[in-house]
């Protein structure tokens, strides 16, 4: 087989998939390659996305015309807004999936994607010449010709998969690694390392006695993710569970200790800080007497259940016994044991910030290969490399984020400037303009700038048209519109504020801490009568209206710090520079910047190594 496509996609998890279906709608012929066509973003670990800075990645991926938050919606059995005792700019959406549905919705989505199509096999070779590469060979013998490609490969990679002395090869349970691309992209001076990664047993909800655990009830939500008004959850909701560990069951665990490869040498891999193994914890925090697991459920149809927080690579007794030591689990049986994995990855600075490979053009890296964790940062990667996969074979400008624009741009400057030593995970802290990178005004920031180059439908535009047009009525009619002290004082008295002695506007009102603007739409007949003019996601509508009013001051003085320091990005570097010219550059600067070749001098400046002060000279020299 010789066929030619525009793009190929090496994988179909959440990267492969998003990429896909990214390079086929902004029209690329694209062939997706997957070994196996019935785990389409599959979710491997916990049954559920979204989470702290996470959800607002879902929300952006969702306003440049990506599929995650529509499947997410479609097939959530639970939704949780997060961290909403904080303001707007922590406010975290997350939801529990069914995890058979979520992926039956992707290959359904994937399926009814025109100008895709499919390939069941593994890729087992590049083809390059004169460093590019032009297709990809595969187990079976075929040969497909492309002008791009996307390696999506997970951790499927060189995959060893360990439970106590027991090694499986392996990308995941039940799943065959894949060989020979490792080897294969080294020869190009690619670093090829490894990473560890891991999850829990699952066990059978019916030998479990939840009387005895914490009911942890979801939100009443019909859809968190989409911008789009015509999809919601069809699926009933589900609960989720807080459970405990205790001295017993850490006695239970450490008796494995002497067994457990995490601790005699036998996974090199380097494994993820702020999401470790339970034995991992038991050694960190060894002061803890207790750790919080969270019990969630896989699905309608299932009494399979996800121990969030006990992922292990402890032999397989010794996780079971531990785990009837838990309350509530004394009678529990596991459907299968948690494991840990080892697979490779490659070093992402050598990656442009479209995710194209700087030592092969054409060839461009997307999810966990590039050192990331986490189903939502992969979705991005795939999005931002198939769109970039398009572009480039059509000879259209480069699509690149900025930090100030999303946390996509966030995750992708972070990895192709700075690389990882650990595998990568978002969060809010990463972002130095969390404010104007909120999860409820994606659209605001994305959708209409990148119609045209994102796979943004013109329906997705107009809707959010419709949105942006009312919202900013609101505004205005909340800023001209008097309310009279008889009208509001008794409402105020009831909420502890002081109350009005002369009319007074809304947007004023509204500015109080303990006022939201579904109060004032009960008092006021301007905006009560104003509301029903709209007939399409009217909530969405009012909180947005809401926090650009109450927060504006703070996103103002964010938006000037972020055009102060854009400026750095606008001092652009030339591709080839030799930067041992600077001899008033340090060493270590001088070595990081040939390595990393920073495109401006705004990238420059976060790269571990660079100081102030050769930032200082690399402005002199390039021009102030």
């Amino acid at each position: 087989m010789t066929d030619k496509y525009d793009v190929i996609t090496v994988g179909a998890g959440h990267a492969g998939s998003e990429a896909a279906a990214a390079a086929a709608n902004t029209g690329s012929k694209t062939l997706l390659i997957t070994s196996d066509m019935t785990a389409v973003a599959k979710m491997s670990c916990n049954p559920a996305t979204g989470g702290i800075a996470k959800g607002q990645i879902v929300r952006e991926i969702d306003a440049l015309g990506g599929y995650t938050g529509i499947v997410t919606d479609k097939t959530a059995v639970q939704f949780r807004m997060l961290n909403m005792s904080k303001g707007p700019a922590m406010w975290s959406p997350r939801a529990q999936s069914d995890r058979m549905r979520f992926s039956l919705e992707w290959r359904r989505m994937l399926e009814k994607t025109p100008n895709l199509f499919f390939w069941q096999d593994t890729v087992t070779e590049l083809i390059i010449e004169n460093n590019t590469v032009k297709g990809v060979k595969t187990m079976l013998g075929a040969n497909f010709y492309a002008d791009a490609v996307i390696l999506t490969n997970g951790t499927f990679l060189n995959g060893l998969m360990h439970v106590g002395s027991t090694q499986i090869p392996g990308g995941r349970d039940a799943d065959q690694a894949s060989y020979g691309l490792s080897e294969q992209i080294a020869e190009y001076g690619i670093p090829v390392l490894r990473m560890k990664t891991g999850t829990p047993a699952r066990l059978d909800g019916r030998t479990i006695n939840f009387s005895e655990l914490t009911e942890q009830k979801g939100e009443d939500y019909k859809k968190m993710f989409t911008y789009l008004d015509d999809i919601q959850t069809i699926m009933p909701q589900k609960s989720c569970y807080i459970v405990y560990t205790d001295k017993v069951v850490h006695s239970e665990l450490e008796k494995g200790f002497k067994f457990s490869p995490l601790f005699d040498g036998t996974i090199k891999g380097t494994g993820p800080r702020y999401c470790p193994s339970i034995e991992d914890k038991l050694v960190t925090f060894s002061d803890k007497d207790s750790h919080m697991l969270f019990l969630e459920p896989e699905g309608e149809d299932t009494v399979e259940y996800y121990l969030n927080g006990f992922s292990s690579s402890l032999p397989l007794d010794v996780q079971y016994k531990a785990l009837r030591k838990i309350k509530g689990f004394e009678n529990v049986k596991i459907f299968r044991p948690g494991y840990a994995i080892e697979y490779d990855y490659f070093d992402p600075v050598f990656l442009e910030k479209t995710l194209e490979s700087k030592k092969i053009k054409n060839l461009f890296f997307a999810g966990q290969i590039n050192g990331t964790t986490g189903y939502e940062e992969a979705a991005a990667q795939g999005l931002v490399a198939g769109i970039n996969a398009s572009a480039k074979i059509k000879g259209k400008k480069e699509f690149i984020l900025n930090r100030d624009e999303a946390y996509i741009g966030v995750l992708i400057d972070d990895l192709t400037t700075k690389g990882v030593d650990e595998p990568y995970r978002m969060f809010t802290s990463r972002a130095e303009y969390r404010i104007l990178l909120r999860q409820d005004n994606a659209d605001f920031r994305l959708t209409e700038k990148f119609f045209g180059t994102a796979p943004i439908s013109e329906k997705r535009l107009e809707l959010f048209k419709y949105k942006k047009n009312h919202v900013e009525k609101i505004k205005e009619l909340l800023k001209t519109t008097n309310i009279s002290p008889e009208k509001i004082n008794s409402f105020l008295i009831q909420k502890g504020e002081s109350p009005l002695k002369q009319k007074e506007k809304l947007e004023k009102i509204l500015l109080r801490p303990r006022i939201k603007i579904k109060d004032l739409v009960n008092l006021s007949d301007e905006l009560n009568a104003y509301l029903t003019k709209i007939n399409r996601i009217k909530d969405e509508i009012l909180t947005s209206a809401e926090i650009q009013i109450k927060y504006q001051s703070y996103i103002d003085r964010e938006k000037q710090t972020a055009e102060k320091l854009k400026r750095l990005e606008n001092k652009k570097i030339p591709d080839n520079f030799d930067f041992t010219k600077l001899q008033s550059l340090s060493t270590e600067a001088t070595q990081k910047l040939n390595k990393i070749r920073p495109k401006n001098i705004g990238q420059a400046s976060r790269i571990p190594g660079v100081s102030p002060a050769d930032i200082s000279a690399l402005l002199v020299y390039f021009g102030r």
